[in-house]
């Protein structure tokens, strides 16, 4: 069977609207694309690697961890840098500099078989998350392993935003 993709963030949902979301959305794989798997702040503790396993298993939702698909630092910091230039805090961008694009494009998605990720899916694999933490897809590199994914395996895709 081939899965659907949906993506989602931590950034405006507290611990109950997530889990409802992903609920809601028949989510039976949960894949972390961080690299660093915290969030700060008392209010996205749920989403910090050890409560947020525990609570997907409660829920019945496989965890995977794919590292592979995180930016790496550099990367990160030319978003950072795009960030200052436009004087806008990070929980607050709604798109992507062009910089990390490129740079994201060429240190992880050059290298990425979308197919891997299929394989190391259970084969019961129905509803498979993206998961990192901006709250617009557009402003996460998840959309950009979502749209490879959708592209060259015809995955569908759909964004859950709070």
């Amino acid at each position: 069977m081939i899965p659907k993709i949906i993506t989602i963030g931590v950034y405006g949902f507290d611990a109950e609207s997530f889990f409802d979301a992903l609920q809601a959305a028949n989510v039976d794989t949960f894949c972390d694309i961080r690299s660093r798997r915290g969030v700060r702040g008392a209010a996205y503790a749920f989403a910090n690697s050890v409560r947020l396993q525990a609570r997907l298993a409660e829920l019945g939702i496989r965890y995977l961890h794919c590292k592979e698909l995180a930016p790496t630092k550099a990367v990160r910091d030319k978003q950072a840098e795009a960030d200052k230039a436009d004087k806008v805090a990070k929980r607050e961008r709604t798109t992507l500099g062009a910089a990390f694009i490129e740079a994201y494009h060429a240190e992880c998605l050059a290298h990425f078989e979308p197919q891997s990720l299929l394989d190391a899916l259970e084969s019961d694999a129905q509803v498979v998350a993206l998961f990192c933490v901006e709250r617009e897809p557009a402003a996460c590199h998840r959309s950009l392993v979502a749209d490879k994914l959708a592209k060259e395996l015809g995955l569908d895709v759909e964004d859950i935003v709070p």
